[in-house]
């Protein structure tokens, strides 16, 4: 199937590779199917684009490759939700802020997304017993950075 893109332009996808989000997304909750597409050249993140809307396309990332401390214990309505995926099924990602001065991006750590790699069933999950919030700090910076010394 043709989709209209935010940064691919028009591309075909495979109607296998499209993602439900049954309630949509927050703030979004009539956007029901979006597709994961690459970012050229870029191993670390992604494209979440609609595929009925062209606009709207979030960056997103594997939240554990900058935050390799993140745990979270995600609810029984969103597994039942999400039709029971063993953990090897599970992929988990986090919305990015990109900045101008990419060392100011952020990763919504209280919202991750969980999709169920075996039904491409898919939730973004409000975790709300936890210190986790919607911008991190992508890039840590060393304490001494910027400082003469």
């Amino acid at each position: 199937m043709k989709i209209s893109t935010k940064y691919h332009g028009e591309i075909e996808i495979n109607e296998e590779d499209v993602l439900l989000f049954e309630s949509g997304i927050p703030g979004f909750a009539e956007e029901k199917k979006f597709t994961l597409l690459p970012l050229p050249e870029n191993d670390w993140f992604h494209i979440l684009q609609s595929v009925a809307t062209p606009q709207l396309g979030f960056v997103v990332t594997d939240p554990f490759l900058f935050f390799k401390e993140y745990d979270f214990v995600l609810d029984q309505s969103s597994v039942d939700l999400l039709d029971m995926p063993s953990e090897k099924d599970v992929k988990v990602l986090t919305i990015l802020t990109i900045r101008e001065n990419l060392q100011e991006s952020t990763a919504n750590l209280k919202a991750p997304i969980i999709i169920n790699l075996a039904n491409n069933k898919a939730k973004q999950v409000i975790l709300n017993d936890t210190t986790y919030q919607t911008k991190h700090v992508l890039f840590v910076q060393p304490e001494h950075a910027g400082k003469k010394g």
